[in-house]
């Protein structure tokens, strides 16, 4: 008797396996999916504007070097051209 009902508990969860999208309506679960959509999208935005920034940046710290600053940044060897 003890195994039967120990068996019984053990079929009982795989024979009623609920997923959320049984438990939730179809509509909230839509609602649900294009929020995630948005906020990807949102997030991939946010990406691409700190990409922009940080392109603008660099080149405004490229045009603002110094003469100095461009010539040891420079791999050309210098000495052969004395």
């Amino acid at each position: 008797m003890n195994k039967s009902k120990k068996q019984q508990k053990k079929n009982k969860p795989s024979d009623e396996r609920l997923t959320l999208q049984d438990t939730l309506n179809q509509d909230i679960l839509i609602k649900l999916k294009k929020a995630q959509q948005e906020l990807q999208h949102e997030e991939e935005n946010k990406k691409l504007l700190e990409e922009e920034r940080k392109k603008e940046e660099r080149r405004k710290r490229e045009k603002n070097k110094s003469f100095e600053e461009l010539f040891n940044e420079s791999s050309m060897d210098w000495k052969k051209f004395k």
